[in-house]
């Protein structure tokens, strides 16, 4: 490639002439673009384009069931009902577009499903104060019906907002480009965080870094040039967001680096060196002059923890009652498939470092354990394979029904019964055994503060593809952002991770 000597021309700020640097093309089936600094990216608009257009479908979907019920139940206020739901639905696509629900890069997913929640029950209380205007005698029955399609509305419509991105995330062409600006091992978190988290808008296109030749990889992600080479990056491939993953530098050091490059992006996010951050969600915050990571405790939130209790208990009711016929199915494949119990109870450690027995179905041969002091004995890969994962990829203990249990997440739903008896929760840290207390390096102290859960942080951002040492950081980070959005938003994105076996061994 031929080094060309282009001009800077950013938004209005700048205008410059920098050396000509020959820079690596970045990742060709993530991004290509011309060599003009643009201010327009199709892509962008296509993103938001298509999560709009989710939208109306679910409008459309939600309120033509709604007027279906309505027409039966509403008699008279019918049409005053069917005019406020209309302007209801109009007003909630301006709200969400106020709120920036349309840009690519989101914020914080629990964040935006918090304010969704919130705009949406303000906005629909337009057709329920509108019926009570029209009917001042209203009956029992009518009153219920307008309750019904109220809690509809603020059930669906944020709730399948959510899913959509979540689906468009896993798309080629969703999200905007990001170069990475990385110091030594920061940049491989970033890659892997930003790849993990695809909803979350961006996408790594190409790594500038010090310690690597162009050409090498990090994370999937080719290396492009030098940290030095940015502003020519940023040109000639039209990327204007980036993310600075430093390790090892000091403050001023930072602070140099933001005021010589910022100028070439529109937006520059700087990831903290401290290993802990494994997602884009901690917000900065500032108090009294002070600006830094705020965390909090969820001990102190009374209400939050009632209200998660009981998601729990009636979360775990319905499940069970629904699954029952899938429960016996899967009993009798595995009588059929190799002797043993159905169910399988392994001591795991609950809230407080209180033991308990965790229920599962078999998935196993009954001579599992002495299977695998025999394979570690004779396979030195398999030994530092499961010292790292504490898992095997290619299990041979694994029987053949207990593969598709496992690949589908099956095996773990008798933990509904767990979940009723007040020892796990739907959503939580890992379970751990309590011989990995030793290994969790101190973090047990945080983790075992809260119950561990059915479906958790790790187990929708890689599951088995994750190292130990990875989901006790996940495990931490759940601890210190929870909130009850964020377990909703965690099992919006279980179910996508089920249904598709993703990261199962």
């Amino acid at each position: 490639m031929k080094p060309v000597l282009v001009t800077v021309e950013g938004d209005g700020f700048l205008k410059a002439e920098v050396p000509a640097v020959e820079v690596a093309a970045p990742s060709k089936a993530v991004w290509s673009r011309p060599t003009r600094y643009r201010r327009s990216f199709s892509r962008q608009w296509l993103s938001g384009l298509a999560l709009l257009g989710a939208d109306l479908l679910l409008l459309f979907a939600t309120t033509g069931l709604t007027f279906a019920l309505a027409a039966g139940t509403l008699s008279s206020t019918y049409e005053t009902f069917r005019k406020a739901w209309c302007i209801a639905a109009m007003l909630m696509l301006v709200g969400l577009w106020l709120l920036g629900c349309y840009t690519t890069i989101v914020m914080h997913p629990a964040s935006e499903l918090r304010r969704l929640t919130m705009m949406t029950g303000l906005v629909y209380l337009l057709p329920f104060f509108s019926l009570l205007n029209a009917s001042l005698e209203a009956t029992v029955a009518q009153i219920a019906a307008w309750v019904g399609f109220y809690g509809l509305a603020i059930g669906l419509l944020p709730v399948g907002h959510l899913f959509a991105r979540l689906l468009l995330g896993r798309t080629h062409w969703w999200g905007v480009p990001v170069l990475v600006l990385a110091t030594r091992d920061a940049g491989e978190l970033a890659v892997h965080t930003m790849r993990r988290w695809p909803e979350l808008g961006l996408r790594p296109v190409g790594v500038l870094a010090d310690e690597y030749a162009v050409g090498e990889q990090i994370g999937g992600v080719s290396v492009i040039g030098r940290i030095a080479d940015a502003p020519q990056a940023a040109v000639r491939y039209g990327v204007r967001h980036a993310i600075v993953a430093l390790s090892g530098q000091s403050h001023r050091e930072v602070l140099a680096l933001l005021e010589r490059y910022s100028r070439y992006f529109r937006h520059l996010f700087v990831l903290p060196e401290s290993p802990g951050m494994v997602a884009f969600w901690s917000t900065s915050r500032s108090f009294e002059g002070l600006l830094g990571y705020g965390v909090q405790h969820s001990y102190w939130n009374l209400r939050a923890r009632a209200l998660k209790r009981a998601i729990d208990i009636v979360g775990a009711s319905v499940l069970l009652l629904l699954l029952t016929p899938l429960f016996a199915l899967v009993a009798v494949l595995i009588k059929l498939d190799s002797p043993g119990p159905v169910f399988y109870r392994q001591l795991r450690m609950g809230r407080g470092g209180q033991c308990f027995p965790l229920l599962k179905f078999r998935t196993m041969y009954q001579d599992a354990h002495e299977r695998l002091q025999q394979l570690l004995q004779e396979s030195p890969a398999l030994r530092e394979e499961y010292a790292l994962f504490h898992k095997l990829r290619n299990d041979p203990r694994v029987t053949r029904v207990g593969r598709y249990l496992r690949r589908f997440s099956i095996d773990e739903l008798p933990q509904l019964w767990n979940v009723l008896r007040g020892e796990l929760s739907l959503v939580g840290p890992r379970a751990y055994m309590p011989e990995e207390r030793a290994k969790m390096d101190g973090m047990d102290r945080i983790i075992l503060q809260k119950r561990p859960g059915v479906t958790g942080l790790w187990q929708v951002s890689g599951r088995n593809g994750l190292t130990f040492e990875d989901r006790v950081r996940m495990d931490v980070h759940y601890i210190h952002n929870w909130t009850p959005w964020l377990d909703i938003y965690i099992l919006a994105r279980t179910l996508p991770v089920v249904l598709t076996g993703e990261g199962a061994c």
